[in-house]
């Protein structure tokens, strides 16, 4: 039985290096890629190959699979968890700042999934795995390009599993709730930066404060604990569509389902600062 070959996007750390590991010790073996290969030293020592893979350029990703491919003659599983959370009123977010934060969320992973479909179905078999977030389905105070590019992923990863199903491959969402990372800090500043002054400050600086300190943050979970719901979505030999994980997921999820919009938009804002 062939050796089932893995590639990590966003691997330098948290949830991509988590779960790096996770797949190898499950068997796989793993591509780990991000934009610093210096980072991920530490995946190299134990055996894991790492790849230099900016998402949002066309040669690097491509490059980056046609070496998997080279090597190994085939791809098996695909995590595209690469993605950052650009933070700010809406007026205040240059629109070239927007079009990043798609490029990175949406486009980035579109991008590698046209790259190793193909594979996947000369193989007729494989598993594409979309990191989205319970921001893909609830939307929180100054998030408005976050969100809406995962939403957006969510979206055409429906439509993906619909299409790709004849041939034998997988498309499943997991959608990670509070993680410890760097994601919130890096999200804080940017919010910071964006909204701190102005008529949205009081309010941004809230909120800022809300996603590095209190509850929320303090009780995040470990990245361990989304990696291995990720390989468990890549064993499972029927996967599920969604798989909801992490500190707080599923009480937000249902929260978001059972209350009216407005309710809900209370609720949000209150707790977000």
């Amino acid at each position: 039985m062939a050796v089932k070959v893995a590639l990590v996007t966003g691997a330098s750390a948290g949830i991509g290096e988590a779960t790096a590991l996770e797949l190898q010790r499950l068997g796989y073996v793993v591509y780990a890629g991000a934009r610093r290969v210096d980072r991920m030293a530490g995946l190299r020592d134990k055996g894991i190959r790492t790849l230099a893979l900016d998402v949002t350029d066309e040669e690097s990703a491509r490059q980056a699979v046609a070496t998997i491919e080279a090597e190994q003659g085939r791809i098996d599983v695909l995590v595209n968890n690469a993605g950052y959370g650009s933070y700010g009123a809406v007026e205040d977010v240059t629109l070239s700042e927007g079009q990043r934060q798609f490029d990175v969320n949406v486009f980035g992973a579109i991008r590698l999934i046209q790259l190793v479909t193909p594979v996947m179905r000369r193989q007729r078999s494989g598993r594409i795995i979309n990191v989205s977030s319970v921001g893909g389905e609830i939307h929180t105070p100054f998030g408005a390009w976050y969100h809406g590019s995962k939403f957006a992923l969510e979206g055409m990863s429906n439509v993906l599993r619909i299409d790709l199903a004849p041939f034998g491959i997988d498309v499943v969402v997991v959608q990670p709730g509070s993680t410890k990372s760097e994601w919130s800090g890096i999200a804080a500043e940017h919010l910071r930066e964006t909204s701190g002054r102005g008529p949205y400050a009081r309010a941004a600086t809230n909120h800022a404060k809300a996603m590095t300190t209190g509850p929320l943050h303090d009780n995040a979970s470990d990245p361990s604990v989304i990696a291995k719901t990720i390989g468990a979505s890549v064993t499972a030999r029927r996967p599920r569509t969604r798989y909801v994980t992490g500190y707080y997921a599923r009480p937000v999820l249902t929260l978001r389902r059972v209350l009216p919009e407005r309710g809900f938009d209370r609720i949000i804002s209150r707790s977000m600062g």
